[in-house]
């Protein structure tokens, strides 16, 4: 094998590696940032509480992050 071969491969790697820490770091940063301004409960979301139990559904949230997800995913793809 070329050393070119190769090392086009490992740049590949190397890019979609950076790509991947950015979306996690993007992520971490969303989650830090609602958290932080009262968010984290969308309409749709079923919250039960009890005496000493509290149970949360994210059901809206599941939606908008696969939503988010699915769209991401297709425009990667294209």
């Amino acid at each position: 094998m070329r050393k070119g071969a190769e090392n086009r491969g490992m740049d590949s790697l190397g890019k979609t590696l950076v790509l991947i820490g950015l979306a996690i770091a993007l992520a971490g940063a969303a989650l830090w940032w609602s958290g932080r301004n009262g968010g984290g409960f969308l309409p749709g979301d079923i919250v039960v509480e009890k005496r000493n139990i509290r149970c949360y559904f994210p059901i809206a949230t599941s939606i908008v992050v696969s939503l988010i997800l699915t769209l991401l995913l297709w425009l990667w793809r294209r």
